[in-house]
């Protein structure tokens, strides 16, 4: 039983009472979210316990890793972009970044892949749910230098391992990329690429089998990951409802939350369940002829990582312009970039999924071919390109995107914000931002 699993029957009774919960969050239209809401609160829980009171070991991983090794090692995982997501929900981020930066961490720091990390080492009075305990594992690829020194810092203040994966590029490049990445991922990724990553995996394998004091079985690993495959294939269904529906039938806020939280514990029994509970929810909206708001004038798409500090701005104009976010990278990416058939070998088929998985999102030419063709399928009227300085590596990829999807006729506007960090959010300025890239360049 994965670590994800075993802590499903902990978190059964808050899941019971998320219907009761429903009613008080206005901005949910889905169960779907208030269950997912639930079962995080009470996993972490859950977590904290057993670290705190059992002394058990959990891995601290960035997004982009096999996450299903750790699981089928009995290491609970944490993904340090959700704990991140966690604190800018609760709009703690900035009360985190000023004691960081009086410890002398500059202000241009990428919150979005740093926050979760460096609240470890930033003293808070209240922090979210008890606060993050002290994990036995630091995990994340090279992305950037700014989160590689970061990892390294903090894993060497903690006094525990960190393993960086170094991501080789790609030397060439397919057409359409999400038509071969379930497959043809040999070829698409290129088996040289394939085999440096697969090499340091079984080099990260040997530090957790030591931390959780067993091998790592090969079938069990298999196992999970068709039990990934079947979750994505959830929200591949999901996904093809939403853009194939008269109106929206899902705010893009309530798409984000509950394919990221199932991804954060993917193939667990509870995340299987869940993405098949999302796709019913889903079905029932558009058979219902039920859409987010009555008379939808304007379908938006969001380009880059979630504005987890403030996912309310995605409900901003349905009442003063019929404006409605219908798509956002997450749930096309849990279809297009996690899906891996052909597991022979399973831990090579994770290293292939991780090749390319951040360049499909925000780099050229993956990412601008890709957001076309979803904007295309969900018949948007115009898209919002995050643009956070501090995340460099995604920075660069909006020149291309942005250029693709202005050809393509889908007229852009960047805004320039943090993800994560309240400290710099006007919310009048940005209403007013908005407003006029709709009423000038999207209103026909």
């Amino acid at each position: 039983m994965s670590a994800s699993t075993s802590s499903i029957s902990a978190a059964t009774p808050s899941l019971q009472q998320a219907a009761a919960q429903f009613d008080k969050q206005p901005d949910k239209q889905l169960e779907s979210s208030a269950r997912a809401s639930a079962f995080s609160k009470s996993w972490f829980g859950d977590l904290r316990r057993k670290v705190i009171d059992d002394r058990i070991p959990y891995v601290l991983s960035n997004a982009e890793m096999p996450h299903e090794i750790f699981d089928v090692l009995g290491l609970p995982v944490v993904t340090g972009e959700w704990w991140g997501g966690v604190i800018s929900a609760k709009r703690l981020a900035g009360g985190y970044l000023d004691r960081l930066n009086a410890q002398g961490f500059h202000k241009g720091l990428g919150a979005y892949n740093s926050l979760g990390l460096m609240s470890l080492i930033a003293e808070f009075d209240n922090p979210p749910w008890g606060g993050l305990p002290a994990p036995a594992l630091i995990c994340a690829p090279h992305r950037e230098q700014s989160a590689e020194r970061v990892n390294a810092m903090v894993a060497e203040g903690l006094g525990i391992p960190y393993v960086g994966i170094e991501m080789p590029a790609s030397t060439r490049f397919y057409p359409r990329w999400w038509e071969m990445a379930r497959r043809d991922w040999e070829d698409l990724y290129e088996p040289h690429r394939i085999d440096l990553i697969l090499e340091q995996y079984r080099e990260m394998v040997k530090v957790a089998e030591h931390i959780a004091g067993r091998k790592l079985d090969v079938d069990a690993l298999r196992t999970l990951v068709g039990k990934v495959n079947e979750q994505e294939s959830n929200f591949d269904q999901a996904r093809e409802l939403i853009a194939s529906a008269k109106s929206c039938p899902v705010r893009v806020a309530e798409q984000m939350s509950n394919s990221m939280t199932a991804q954060w514990h993917r193939g667990s029994e509870w995340s299987v369940a869940h993405s098949k509970y999302f796709l019913d929810e889903v079905a029932a909206r558009v058979k219902a002829g039920t859409g987010v708001i009555e008379n939808e004038k304007i379908r938006l798409m969001w380009v880059g990582v979630g504005l987890w500090q403030n996912t309310a701005f995605y409900r901003a104009f349905e009442e003063s312009h019929g404006a409605v976010f219908v798509w956002s990278m997450y749930l096309a990416l849990a279809a297009d970039g996690y899906i891996k058939h052909n597991l022979q070998d399973p831990l090579r088929a994770l290293a292939a999924r991780y090749c390319n998985l951040g360049e499909q999102a925000h780099a050229a030419p993956w990412a601008g071919e890709w957001m076309v063709h979803e904007g295309r399928r969900h018949r948007v009227d115009g898209a919002i390109m995050l643009a956070s300085p501090n995340q460099r590596h995604q920075l660069a990829g909006n020149v291309f995107q942005k250029e693709a999807l202005e050809a393509a006729g889908i007229p852009v506007l960047e805004i320039c914000i943090d993800p994560n960090d309240n400290r710099s959010w006007d919310e009048a300025a940005m209403r007013a931002l908005v407003a006029r890239f709709l009423e000038e360049r999207v209103v026909k």
